[in-house]
């Protein structure tokens, strides 16, 4: 049973920092990329970072320079180092992952808070 486990939300005064991290399970096929979504209330889901199994990043422009997206060791964990975070980034959270041969896992989310 494939299991995306995330952790790490939480609420957070603006110009705090939190740290989310996913880790993927029951995945057979080996892991490609890995990213981070993020849903805030009202809108539609958006990509915030992605990572290549190669370690190639991408940011949307609203976290460019706050937000690091990097992969653990043992290639099933993606973490999301937030910095600087202001009232509008308050979102769920949700990791995916993608399997080299395509196909997409998506993880619960996780709450992001961040107050005024």
């Amino acid at each position: 049973q494939v299991q995306l486990v995330e952790s790490g939300g939480g609420l957070v005064q603006a110009g705090g920092s939190l740290r989310l991290s996913c880790t993927a399970s029951g995945i057979s096929s080996p892991i490609n990329n890995m990213a981070w979504y993020r849903q805030p209330p009202g809108k539609q889901r958006e990509l915030v970072a992605f990572i290549s199994t190669g370690g190639d990043t991408n940011y949307a422009e609203s976290v460019k320079g706050r937000f690091t997206i990097s992969r653990g060791n043992a290639r099933n964990t993606v973490y999301l180092q937030m910095n600087s975070l202001k009232p509008e980034d308050t979102a769920v959270y949700i990791c995916k992952v993608a399997s080299i041969w395509g196909a997409n896992y998506w993880g619960q989310g996780t709450q992001v808070t961040v107050s005024s």
